[in-house]
């Protein structure tokens, strides 16, 4: 019920005045913050992306959903296979690399020129991790 619902929300158009929430550093290693779940990009064969910017193989991937950051294949913030227009190739990098604090200006620069068909899904994220998830799976801006 809570996913249609989410579906749902796609489908109307919310508020133009609709901010995302940035979040301006992420670094698991001193983090005042306990992380005990991430939410990750999921759907990489061989990598996969955490909420905090870690790539990571996805045998390294933790059973709370984060990135092993100890792995030595463990990136934070990787944005190999970029260009400097912000396309990447591999998509689980543009995650990465979206995620990167720097990049907020970046992003309001494509969500003011975000086509109309993509307003729906774009005003529909709740945070900036969502936010990457969409832009990198459905722009090559």
């Amino acid at each position: 019920e809570e996913r249609s619902m989410r579906d749902r929300t796609l489908l109307e158009v919310k508020d133009t005045d609709h901010h995302i929430p940035w979040k301006v550093h992420f670094n698991l290693g001193n983090s005042s913050r306990q992380v005990t779940q991430c939410r990750n990009s999921i759907q990489g064969k061989i990598f996969l992306t955490d909420e905090l910017g870690y790539v990571c193989e996805r045998k390294d991937l933790l059973v709370n959903g984060c990135c092993n950051v100890s792995a030595p294949s463990t990136r934070q913030y990787i944005c190999k296979s970029c260009l400097a227009n912000g396309c990447c190739s591999i998509y689980e990098y543009c995650v990465s690399c979206c995620l990167q604090p720097d990049k907020q200006p970046l992003l309001e620069h494509f969500l003011n020129r975000a086509a109309k068909g993509f307003q729906n899904l774009f005003t529909a994220v709740e945070d900036h991790f969502e936010l990457c998830l969409a832009k990198c799976r459905t722009s090559s801006q």
